[in-house]
């Protein structure tokens, strides 16, 4: 296995329809973007991690708890835009992209998704899903459901309720699996499809990685028993300050 340099970004945008000012809401006395920052140096695959953001004060933040952080455009309409233009003039061999808005993210969920891109070099992105369990999770659209094929590469993502099934969490029905918002690219696939036109799936069900399938791009998926506690509203935030009172 060829010695590759693997660098992290963590896009974090200032603002939030349903959360102003995420990346800075304070958790346990630090900022977010704190906590995925230091959750993410943990991974054992990863050389560096750096913050990406178009905002002064995301960035100040980050250098007072002595992190590394990036300025990139206003103009990046998503995450991948964001990392993709950080990572455009940086060495890396593989680029992570965390989002900002994982603050218990797993170092190991990480470094399982990472491993497969080093021992492989057909593969152009790596990430994750895990088992769903809840109905309620398997009616939300705000849970994006993923089907692979027999070696764990995907064949689609989906808001919807995939693979279809009569007899959802029956004996002997088909396993439902969530996908994970965690993507490891290799920086050349990265940088291409941050150039390619939006396409007709991923407008249809404003899933990012369509674009990345639709143009023929490979993408391993991972499975794993972690599961992720993103921040997108009070609500969440109120969770994850729980969740984090025992760590």
């Amino acid at each position: 296995m060829a010695w590759m340099l693997v660098i992290a970004f963590i896009p974090a945008r200032y603002g939030s329809t349903r959360l102003e000012a995420k990346p800075l809401q304070d958790i346990k006395g630090k900022p977010m973007v704190q906590w995925v920052y230091e959750r993410v140096k943990r991974a054992k695959t990863v050389q560096g991690v750096a913050v990406a953001t178009d905002d002064e004060r995301i960035v100040r933040a980050v250098e007072a708890f002595g992190g590394k952080a990036v300025m990139t455009s206003e103009c990046c309409l998503t995450g991948t835009e964001r990392v993709a233009e950080a990572a455009r003039s940086l060495e890396a061999d593989i680029v992570v992209n965390v989002q900002g808005d994982e603050p218990l993210i797993e170092p190991a969920l990480i470094d399982s998704i990472v491993l497969p891109m080093l021992a492989d070099p057909s593969i152009d992105i790596g990430t994750a899903k895990t088992k769903l369990t809840d109905p309620a999770e398997l009616l939300s659209p705000n849970v994006v459901k993923v089907v692979t094929d027999k070696d764990g590469f995907a064949l689609y993502f989906s808001r919807s309720s995939i693979p279809y099934s009569k007899n959802y969490f029956k004996k002997g029905s088909m396993q439902v699996y969530k996908h994970l918002g965690i993507y490891v690219y290799r920086k050349d696939a990265l940088l291409k499809m941050a150039a390619f036109k939006q396409t007709g799936l991923e407008l249809s069900e404003s899933l990012e990685q369509l674009r990345a399938l639709e143009n023929g791009m490979s993408i391993k998926v991972v499975e794993t028993p972690y599961t992720s506690v993103a921040v997108d509203t009070q609500e969440d935030l109120d969770k994850v300050r729980k969740l984090a009172e025992g760590l």
